[in-house]
């Protein structure tokens, strides 16, 4: 048993030493290589950027109008009762600004776009695709890597900042349409307790879930083995490590800003 466990946290650390030793040969491809001035590479980077933003805005936009409208009705039930409904609406805005919107974000992109990454980088590993490119004494980090990480992190508050407009309109059909808000109410409550820094925290967060996502993605891609099925299951991995990781940052990121009152 402890043997097992042993293993376990060994090949965790290994993973996850492997996955910052991407993250640091990102940032230099970025700062100190010769990524810049390619026009071939920031073609690739609108083309990542149309695949992991644009194609993504439908599903972000209904994910997050239906997270308002279950938002706002679930507070309303327990804010009728004391007689304060109008504050379903700084509610609804505050919660999805902070916390829902990078979260359910984050995660229908790790779920649509991260697990496409890493089977195109994984099928591209097993067909010896990588390889050409190191004997071509081209980088992979650099030609494959960098392009999807510079996408994940524009787009993605790009994407929250969609949500956040798709929730709060959710809860104001709620609010207006079932709860009797005046619509100008409404929004006077929602834009009277929703501050700069809500917003920010959540932005921050999207930044964040998108490295994480790019790098997690970008890492099980690279180092796939085994075929066919190999690809299968780091497709697997990504979206579930994603996922994980994601929630763990979120924690940790609401935690700062809460302990340090901000």
């Amino acid at each position: 048993m402890v043997s097992h466990i042993g293993k376990v946290v060994i090949e965790y650390l290994g993973w996850l030493r492997g996955v910052l030793s991407l993250f640091l040969n990102v940032l230099y491809w970025l700062f100190f290589g010769s990524f810049k001035g390619k026009a071939a590479q920031r073609k690739g980077i609108f083309q990542q950027m149309v695949f992991v933003g644009l194609r993504s805005v439908v599903l972000v936009f209904f994910v997050d109008f239906f997270t308002g409208i279950v938002l706002a009705m679930q507070t309303a039930y327990q804010l009728e009762k004391m007689g304060a409904v109008i504050y379903v609406a700084s509610l609804v805005a505050i919660s999805l600004c902070r916390e829902l919107s990078p979260v359910l974000t984050g995660l229908v992109v790790a779920g649509r776009a991260g697990s496409a990454i890493a089977a195109e980088l994984g099928s591209m590993k097993v067909t010896e695709q990588v390889e050409a490119l190191d004997t071509m004494s081209i980088s992979p980090t650099r030609y494959l890597c960098v392009s999807r990480f510079l996408a994940l992190l524009v787009m993605m508050p790009c994407l929250v900042i969609l949500g956040n407009i798709s929730g709060i309109f959710g809860g104001f059909l709620v609010g207006t349409g079932s709860l009797n808000i005046n619509p100008d109410l409404y929004m006077q409550t929602t834009f009277k307790h929703l501050a700069l820094k809500d917003i920010y925290i959540g932005l921050l967060k999207a930044g964040v879930f998108g490295v994480i996502i790019a790098l997690i993605s970008c890492y099980e891609g690279l180092n796939t083995k085994g075929g066919a099925e190999g690809v299968g299951r780091a497709t697997t991995r990504s979206v579930v490590a994603s996922f994980i990781s994601i929630i763990l940052a979120d924690c940790i990121i609401t935690a700062i800003f809460y302990f340090s009152k901000t």
